[in-house]
């Protein structure tokens, strides 16, 4: 994530990230999304007035967000009435603070990550989880001499700013003494030996990693999803009272996103030059072929494996192991119902009546 409290989600965003294990051919080919995706609001195809709206990535721009940015240059949000603002992620600015204090609309948080905001006392709801399984590993080289997870114990692991929460609970799991060295968007630690043990998405910095000039057979890869830590990765977050207040809104923004990555999905090469023009605004350097990967396993991430859709909904199992496994490491003090943290955007009353006036 080069990548999404203490929180990069333990949480940044640590929104810590789990590798997802991407799996399969990352096909492109023409995405359906469901006829009521499509619908969206179509009194708002020629809003009177657009609704100025901001979304907080957990990382920095890179084509893991392609969608939003996609979404933004084709005039998909505008057509759902709404101006959408990207609040780019800064590392060690209070991430958690944006959220609690509603400076920003929507945020799209790794489950654990939004877990831990939850129980910090952000009154946050999960309306889409796009994410169905998790792309995080921590990577080691083999020259380090780290063969198991238990040859890490006494090592310095280099862990994304607020994505720790993850990471933490793994080592708890294990009994291990390993030294949590914070890390940006970088793989200049790990690659000058700063660091013995790194995270690393298959559809990042693994990927970069190899174009520095490691082999793939010079690497040994942890995936969490192998040691039963299938976090879930990007879901989109909003205050409980921005779904009391402005239901509609939150069926637009998501119906705006699917389209948006729909989009992206189905023309890569032009939802890759607007990412690029992001990254460029953002002063962040760009690489066409890795953007290129990324995009490739984004979509084999969202699209659960024999589906044509893009995956919306947080699973009951998924949540129930994953929150079982924090309570229990003691990385979150109590279970949030499922039903209190789960709103799913589809079930949103948006009538004239939808917020009881």
């Amino acid at each position: 994530m080069n990548l999404p409290g203490s929180i990069k989600p333990v949480l940044c965003c640590l929104a810590l990230g789990l590798i997802i294990l991407v799996s399969g051919s990352c096909k492109q080919g023409k995405l359906r999304v469901r006829e009521d995706d499509q619908q969206g609001s179509a009194n708002t195809a020629k809003p009177a007035k657009l609704k100025t709206v901001t979304v907080l990535p957990y990382w920095v721009a890179t084509a893991q967000f392609a969608g939003y940015y996609v979404g933004i240059d084709k005039g998909i949000f505008r057509k759902y009435g709404i101006d959408l603002k990207i609040h780019h992620y800064q590392p060690f600015k209070p991430y958690a603070e944006l959220i609690k204090e509603g400076k920003v609309d929507f945020a799209i948080l790794w489950l654990a990550n939004a877990m831990g905001l939850k129980d910090q006392g952000a009154d946050i709801v999960n309306i889409a989880q796009f994410s169905s399984r998790s792309s995080l590993m921590l990577l080691a080289k083999k020259s380090s001499g780290i063969k198991t997870i238990q040859d890490m114990n006494g090592k310095k692991a280099g862990i994304w700013s607020g994505f720790e929460l993850q990471p933490m609970t793994l080592f708890k799991k294990f009994n291990l003494d390993v030294k949590i060295i914070p890390i940006g968007n970088t793989n200049n630690l790990f690659l000058m030996n700063g660091v013995e043990i790194t995270n690393a998405n298959l559809f990042d910095e693994y990927h970069s990693i190899i174009n520095n000039g490691f082999n793939p057979d010079e690497l040994n890869k942890f995936y969490f999803a192998d040691y039963g830590l299938n976090f879930l990765e990007d879901g989109i977050y909003c205050l409980s009272d921005k779904i009391k207040q402005d239901p509609a809104l939150c069926s637009d923004f998501i119906n705006a996103t699917l389209e948006s990555w729909k989009y992206a999905f189905d023309h890569p090469e032009e939802a890759i030059e607007i990412t690029i023009k992001y990254k460029k605004q953002q002063n962040i350097p760009a690489n066409r072929s890795h953007s290129e990967w990324m995009l490739k396993c984004y979509r084999d991430l969202y699209i659960p494996r024999g589906k044509t859709e893009i995956n919306t909904e947080l699973s009951r199992k998924d949540y129930d192991i994953i929150s079982k496994i924090l309570f229990e490491n003691k990385m979150i003090s109590r279970i949030p119902a499922y039903n209190d943290f789960y709103k799913p955007y589809s079930s949103l009353k948006t009538g004239p009546d939808a917020t009881g006036k």
